[in-house]
C-alpha cells in the first residue's frame, strides 16, 4: 500500500505561483504512477496531471498545460506540482493519487489518495 500526504496549498493572487508536494510512504511507491486531481465546490473531481513511475513520461489536462509541471523524486518519496500563472478557475482542493495503471485520466483507476490541500486563487 501507499500512503500520501499533500502540502503546499494556500491563498495566492492571480498570476502567482505555488508548489504542491505529496509525501509518499510504502514499499510500492517507486513503481506507482502518480497523478494530481482537483475538485471545486459542486463539481466532480477532475484530472490535472500524471507522471509515470519512472518519471520519464507526463501528461496534462489542456486547462493547465504550459502552466503546471508535475515531477517526482523517488529517492525522496515525493511528487510535486509546480503551478505558475495561476487563475481564479484553478481554485480547488488538490489531491495526490497513485495508480498501478498508466495513462488513465479517471479517478476510478487510482487506488491511493491523499487528504487534499486547498488552493485558492484570488482575482
Amino acid at each position: 500500500q501507499v500512503q500520501l500526504v499533500e502540502s503546499g496549498g494556500g491563498l495566492v493572487q492571480a498570476g502567482g505561483s505555488l508548489r504542491l508536494s505529496c509525501a509518499a510512504s510504502g514499499p510500492t511507491f517507486r513503481y506507482t504512477h502518480m497523478g494530481w486531481f482537483r475538485q471545486a465546490p459542486g463539481k466532480e473531481r477532475e484530472f490535472v496531471a500524471a507522471i509515470r513511475w519512472s518519471g520519464d513520461s507526463t501528461y496534462y489536462d489542456d486547462s493547465v498545460k504550459g502552466r503546471f509541471t508535475i515531477s517526482r523524486d523517488n529517492a525522496k518519496n515525493t511528487v510535486y506540482l509546480q503551478m505558475n500563472s495561476l487563475k481564479p478557475e484553478d481554485t480547488a482542493v488538490y489531491y495526490c493519487a497513485g495508480s498501478a495503471a498508466w495513462g488513465s485520466r479517471s479517478v476510478y483507476e487510482y487506488r491511493y489518495w491523499g487528504q487534499g490541500t486547498q488552493v485558492t486563487v484570488s482575482s
